[in-house]
């Protein structure tokens, strides 16, 4: 372990250490070459700030809102399956996490730990990620859980109608359940401290689906009914269905095309995340902080934009914010704090990024990271 841990890498190398390989794998990579997954970060890189001196940076702030829900800077964790692989009962401990820090955290639709878990160990409303499927009833029963447990959105995921190809996942034998062979058992007994956190927990399948699906009992009958429920027919008429269900906040995630950007502003929705999925999905699809600029262009101020997918710094952040972003979703760079320490490992990735952008922000001669434009930036880089 680093004797001191100061930035998101810190903790990406520790969590290597203390997960077992096929569950970093499958946080830790995207589709086919990887070359989105990677340009999302790179990407980042090539902008550039203009420092100001000078001026009077006193009495900072990062406090705005997403979705109509103060936050203490505009970060809010993503939704991640199998979070709860990452650490044991990981998504009620991140949730936990982010309600002391003051940002919103999205439960998954894979999650391990259910609906109810979450809500029972947390006392401010979370979000809530929904897949559609083909199983109407078992969605519109889904929602219906998720307006009990008192969540404040629903952010529907529209770039999971087929799944993208990782070849991790395939090598790693990553299934429902997890293929045990021997070289997973052998890398399994080589991380002591996930093993006695997993076996303590009762918490070690799909929480939102086993039991609650029609004919998903337990693991073994997940595997098929998952390969055959995400449904490649969703159309922009199955959003109004969820919206009409839900009723409340929805924020649409999986936005990388302008095009589609004015039809979410059509569609009704509160907010949109420029996100390819983490570089999951359509590999040589454009990275979300290139794809921001034009969509922020296509829709002004009719939506809310948030973006998703390479943010692993406070400078990431404070770029997209540049950009027109008025929220940023942090997914790896939390489950590596997770995976690295537990919830107190989540409490220190927020803390990292938290320090980052303040510090940022005050050297581009900024207050209010409300106020951050594009003026920070050096012309040409974006």
């Amino acid at each position: 372990m680093p004797a001191v841990i100061t930035n998101i890498e810190d903790l990406r190398v520790l969590a290597q250490k203390r997960v077992p390989r096929m569950f970093y794998d499958y946080a830790d990579s995207g589709s086919w070459t990887e070359s989105t997954y990677r340009a999302n970060t790179t990407d980042f890189g090539g902008m550039k700030f203009r420092q100001r001196v000078a001026v009077n940076i006193a009495n900072r702030s990062l406090r705005t809102s997403m979705a109509g829900q103060d936050t203490v800077m505009p970060v809010a964790l993503a939704p991640i399956g199998l979070t709860g692989m990452q650490h044991a009962d990981g998504e009620i401990l991140a949730a936990q996490a982010a309600e002391k820090f003051g940002v919103p955290f999205t439960l998954s639709t894979m999650s391990i730990c259910s609906i109810e878990d979450v809500a029972a160990h947390t006392t401010a409303p979370f979000w809530f990620q929904l897949y559609m499927m083909k199983d109407r009833d078992f969605i519109a029963r889904l929602i219906e859980r998720a307006r009990a447990a008192r969540c404040s959105a629903l952010v529907l995921t529209l770039d999971l109608q087929v799944l993208g190809q990782r070849h991790k996942d395939i090598k790693n034998g990553l299934s429902a359940p997890p293929r045990l062979t021997l070289p997973n058992i052998l890398n399994m007994m080589t991380k002591p401290r996930w093993c006695l956190g997993m076996l303590g927990t009762r918490r070690r399948q799909f929480g939102n689906i086993v039991g609650h699906a029609s004919s998903v009992t337990d693991m073994s009958s997940l595997s098929s009914w998952t390969a055959q429920q995400f449904d490649p027919a969703l159309s922009w008429d199955d959003i109004e269905w969820v919206r009409e269900r839900w009723g409340g906040k929805l924020i649409l995630k999986g936005i990388i095309d302008a095009e589609d950007a004015r039809l979410a502003v059509r569609s009704g929705a509160d907010a949109l995340i420029v996100s390819n999925h983490g570089g999951r999905q359509l590999d040589g699809a454009q990275s979300s902080i290139q794809a921001l600029p034009a969509i922020v262009d296509a829709v002004g101020s009719e939506i809310e934009v948030h973006l998703d997918s390479g943010i692993r710094s406070g400078q990431d952040v404070l770029k997209a914010m540049a950009l027109g972003a008025k929220g940023t979703y942090i997914g790896r760079a939390f489950l590596y704090g997770l995976g690295a320490m537990g919830g107190a490992g989540v409490t220190t990735a927020l803390e990292i990024i938290q320090r980052e952008l303040d510090v940022s922000m005050a050297f581009c001669g900024h207050t209010d990271i409300r106020r951050v434009d594009r003026s920070i930036l050096v012309p040409g880089t974006y």
